[in-house]
């Protein structure tokens, strides 16, 4: 039996969302501040959900670890992404480990049970960083900044926001694997009917070990054949 659709689907977004995920949080990128007052104009402010970097884009000149002057690390937004984002991570390792177990690695026959266990974690892994990147999408201009400068969004939650998409869609796919699994223990199985068992009794009894057919052409050969001496 090959390996399902659906299970092979799951097994190759996983990851991908997985890299992407912990890129997004490790990055320190979730919003741009550019055209700060009493800064160059090509001075740039990255800030992530752990760290806040200044770069320089005509030097490219990049320094991290900014003091955090504003109060950005206490706002809300910013403290659900910092509990929330490792969280997901480490649910969608464990969910990439149990749909490694369901899938028919090593085995005859894929464990549906299993990989649809399997896909359940992997949606709540996906919803866990989900929420913290549309929450700060939608807090993003309201959060701390300097006044008159201009705000964007920054790759890092842009590759968040994908991650998160791509677990969602395997945890989707493997959940798919309990239709597999309701069809297996639904299945009837019916006994067998008693005319099956009465003909299979009737040709046991009627069958006969001598070879009857054998018996006459032995006659019929015995007489075609002429007589001999003896027998006159």
């Amino acid at each position: 039996m090959r390996t399902p659709t659906e299970m092979i689907v799951g097994l190759v977004l996983c990851p991908c969302g997985l890299l992407l995920t912990l890129t997004g949080t490790l990055a320190p990128s979730w919003r741009q501040v550019s055209l700060i007052p009493d800064q160059a104009r090509d001075v740039v402010w990255e800030q992530g959900i752990w760290d806040i970097c200044r770069e320089q884009q005509s030097t490219h000149d990049r320094l991290c670890g900014q003091a955090d002057q504003l109060g950005y690390f206490d706002q809300v937004p910013v403290r659900v992404a910092q509990g929330l984002m490792p969280s997901s991570l480490v649910v969608t390792v464990v969910g990439f480990v149990v749909a490694s177990l369901g899938v028919r690695c090593w085995q005859q026959e894929p464990r549906h049970l299993v990989a649809g266990m399997a896909g359940l974690v992997l949606l709540l892994s996906g919803l866990m960083s989900l929420v913290p990147s549309s929450w700060y999408t939608q807090e993003l201009w309201a959060l701390p900044a300097p006044p008159g400068s201009m705000l964007s969004i920054g790759y890092s939650l842009v590759l968040s926001y994908l991650g998160s998409c791509m677990e969602i869609l395997a945890g989707l796919a493997l959940t798919l694997s309990f239709h597999h699994c309701c069809k297996e223990h639904g299945a009837p199985r019916l006994p067998p009917t008693p005319v099956t068992e009465a003909g299979s009794c009737s040709s046991r009894a009627y069958s006969n070990p001598w070879d009857v057919l054998a018996d006459e052409q032995d006659g019929q050969h015995w007489r075609s054949s002429p007589p001999c001496d003896s027998d006159l």
